[in-house]
């Protein structure tokens, strides 16, 4: 038997799984068919307002959609939130329909390698585009000017430090995200005078940390670095985008954030922070924190066989779905999300291997996991399936159908 993450308190608890007040098995009838991935927005609700309790007065958060882009999960969060950031056209479009920008929610578009008329979109949307390299920066001004518009610019940051024990460290070295440090002071200075309305800073080091002191140090070192930078360009940003790196509980050891530290060690560093920063707002972007334990995957057994001793429940669902909890997005060595029999049923325990339904080894939701016997026709329940699953796996692989989405709650 191997180990399983530790399942959301939220979701924890003797007796059938209950999202939002309904059973699996409601949900599943409501939605017509499984496999289903279910959002609990009162989760969600709640995380929001945890994170504003812990942060000093003023900071703002920001949702990073890539976290998860489903529509009406984005459309609430650009209501509980204060600014959406972006990676694509595509998930530029989504934000602006549910009420950012001229709807009066922030929007930011990060990400290397935007194309011209992505680009154009942005200048024409209202959007503040980070830019990721000077050759990005010139071919904006050039858009702007030929369509007679003043683009919103903040520069994201290549800074000289990582975020220490992050799952994905996007800061430090030699990085296709962002101007190093040491070139961005000439950058503001060649924006402003192009006539461009400067809108800040964005410094993104790392993610998935769960060590509130390595974050705490991270954005320690951002607002440092933030007021070196102003004070070589001479000119204060209006906003520093502090980043995320907030982690999740997501496999066995693993033990939960102190938000509450990280606000505390946040209020120290802003209420000490350079005095060329004394008018600028700062804003904390995370995606994962706000959105992966408010989700379930739910998908069911169609089939409960045996091979040289070991059981196998095989089920509809997959890594075409849920490829990060199949251990192939983002993992060197495997290890189990925190997985249920969502009937709540008791009884005796087995050890037994939950596959999908693909026709390749990788494609296990559960590696010798400890689970109540179940039989064909049951719900297994995969939590942190809030973040990164629907729209970071590969859904087209072996044609089989997408997984159902549901807000609930």
């Amino acid at each position: 038997m191997k180990p399983t993450g530790p399942i959301p308190p939220e979701f924890a608890g003797e007796g059938p799984l209950l999202i939002g007040g309904e059973t699996a098995e409601a949900l599943a009838a409501r939605a017509g068919d499984t496999p289903l991935f279910v959002y609990d927005l009162g989760v969600v609700r709640a995380r929001v307002a945890r994170l504003r309790a812990a942060l000093p007065a003023g900071v703002g958060v920001h949702y990073a959609v890539k976290a998860n882009p489903f529509a009406p999960l984005v459309a609430a969060l650009a209501g509980l939130t204060d600014g959406l950031d972006v990676a694509s056209e595509g998930e530029m479009r989504l934000a602006l329909a549910a009420g950012g920008a001229a709807g009066g929610t922030a929007v930011s578009f990060a990400g290397p390698g935007k194309r011209d008329r992505e680009i154009a979109a942005a200048i024409d949307a209202g959007v503040t585009i980070n830019l990721e390299s000077e050759g990005e920066a010139e071919r904006t001004l050039a858009i702007a000017g030929r369509a007679g518009r003043t683009p919103k610019l903040a520069v994201r940051v290549n800074p000289d430090f990582d975020l220490r024990g992050s799952g994905m460290r996007m800061g430090g070295g030699a990085k296709p995200f962002g101007v190093d440090a040491a070139r961005v002071p000439a950058l503001v200075r060649r924006l402003i005078a192009a006539g461009a309305e400067w809108r800040g800073f964005h410094v993104f080091a790392g993610s998935q940390a769960l060590d509130a002191g390595a974050i705490a140090e991270a954005q320690a070192a951002t607002v440092a670095l933030a007021g070196e930078l102003a004070e070589a360009a001479g000119a204060p940003p209006p906003l520093v985008n502090l980043g995320g790196g907030f982690g999740v509980p997501y496999f066995a050891g693993d033990v939960a954030l102190d938000v509450e530290a990280v606000g505390g060690a946040l209020a120290q560093t802003l209420a000490a922070r350079p005095a060329v920063l004394a008018d600028s707002a700062f804003a904390v972007e995370l995606g994962r924190w706000l959105v992966a334990e408010a989700g379930v995957y739910l998908t069911r057994i169609v089939d409960r066989k045996t091979s040289h001793g070991e059981t196998f429940l095989v089920t509809d669902g997959g890594l075409h779905h849920q490829l990060a909890a199949s251990g192939n997005f983002g993992t060197v060595v495997r290890r189990n999300y925190p997985i249920a029999l969502a009937s709540g049923a008791g009884g005796p325990v087995e050890t037994v291997s939950v596959v999908g339904c693909l026709c390749t080894p990788l494609d296990r939701l559960g590696d010798a996991v400890a689970l109540p016997r179940a039989a064909v026709g049951d719900l297994i329940a995969v939590f942190l399936a809030g973040a990164y699953g629907a729209s970071a796996s590969p859904a087209a692989f072996l044609g089989h159908p997408a997984a159902a989405e549901m807000l609930v709650g």
